[in-house]
């Protein structure tokens, strides 16, 4: 599964895609991520703060909140958040049309 929930936190494995034409969900890659498209490029961190931002608006989190445990300078990355309610919406959406 690409996210786990553990002590109120959600860690969520996501592959980026940068330079996209709009910041959004996709499918899952392989079993272990979920794939995002995130407008910005690749280039000196902007697709990371455009993830960030992405995640934090979509889960209603503080953009300070969501953090990077591994892969800040790769396409496969794990963030963590608090879980919030919009998260628990957003995984039983994404549970049903799977």
């Amino acid at each position: 599964m690409f996210y786990e929930i553990k002590d109120n936190t959600v860690s969520l494995r996501i592959k980026a895609q940068p330079a996209a034409s709009k910041n959004e969900f996709c499918e899952v890659y392989g079993d272990e991520a979920i794939k995002i498209r995130i407008k910005a490029p690749a280039v000196e961190g902007a697709a990371n703060k455009e993830l960030v931002k992405f995640l934090a608006k979509t889960f209603k989190v503080a953009k300070s909140d969501v953090v990077f445990k591994t892969g800040q300078n790769s396409k496969i990355k794990i963030v963590t958040f608090p879980l919030t309610e919009q998260f628990e919406r957003w995984k039983e959406v994404y549970e049903q049309e799977t």
